[in-house]
């Protein structure tokens, strides 16, 4: 068995916009229905959902039965983290938080094996590895893992070119939350001075040759972004639209009802 390119860090290198969102339900049959709704990536998130390696590897024996690729965000970039979830099978890392080009050298050699990097060699016990059925895993693991870091403060954008000049890093992802809060504007990620520090990075970051990705609330925004640069664009996140979906069920129901109790109290002459 031989390894097989990564279609998600081939579409980033070439430009190509690939469209997502995020499954945090820790629930592989929500993954499943996700995985089938026709995105090409899905993040299964550590950082602020109740993942562990277990439940991470579980989603990503799910999605593999699909196109759509999976993409997993560790809770921090800790190289011992990093190297169990590679492990399991993750091909494409979301890393948080990143901030200085120093921590992008460090992230970059935790996803390579030696002497490139510092990945230890697991191999016969590596799902990633079908177990060293995968005959050409290591000599070709280092080549097909797609790095993405998220830059989401004041100090990453102020280090964003040399994040962005680090070889290995595939594309950097701006965390408009997080970017908000740092700038002054918590709650707020819409607000002027984000977006346009956001839009501005997008720039530089394509202008280093890398991928740029965000997260927006629209497919609108979506559109917006992708005339802007950004190539790797997630457009929701699961329990944001289970929370939006069952509350507007729920309000819908309870208005319908009161309608129709009214117009019956009507028809009875109370």
């Amino acid at each position: 068995m031989k390894l097989a390119p990564n279609p998600l860090k081939q579409a980033l290198a070439a430009g190509q916009p690939q469209f997502g969102m995020w499954v945090g339900l820790v629930d592989t049959i929500c993954a499943e229905i996700c995985a089938g709704a026709g995105f090409d990536w899905l993040v299964i998130d550590q950082e602020h959902a109740p993942n562990d390696v277990r439940t991470v590897m579980h989603q990503l024996q799910t999605v593999a039965a699909f196109q759509t690729q999976a993409v997993v965000r560790p809770v921090v970039g800790h190289t011992h983290i990093i190297k169990q979830l590679l492990d399991v099978g993750a091909r494409n890392l979301l890393v948080p938080m990143v901030e200085s080009g120093a921590q992008a050298r460090e992230l970059v050699a935790a996803v390579r094996y030696p002497p490139a990097g510092v990945r230890g060699v697991g191999s016969a016990l590596a799902r990633a590895a079908q177990w060293n059925r995968i005959t050409d895993y290591l000599p070709r693991a280092n080549d097909e893992i797609c790095l993405l870091l998220q830059v989401e403060s004041a100090a990453g954008l102020r280090n964003l070119d040399d994040i962005c000049a680090e070889e290995g890093v595939d594309g950097v992802f701006i965390g408009p939350s997080d970017l908000a809060a740092s700038l002054g504007h918590l709650g707020n990620p819409g607000h002027p001075a984000v977006k346009q520090a956001v839009l501005d990075a997008i720039r530089r970051i394509r202008a280093s040759g890398k991928a740029a990705g965000l997260l927006v609330a629209s497919a609108e925004a979506a559109v917006e972004y992708v005339q802007a640069g950004a190539n790797f664009v997630g457009v929701g996140v699961d329990t944001v639209m289970l929370a939006k979906a069952t509350a507007q069920l729920a309000a819908a129901v309870r208005e319908q009802a009161a309608a129709t109790s009214s117009s019956d109290a009507g028809g009875l002459g109370y």
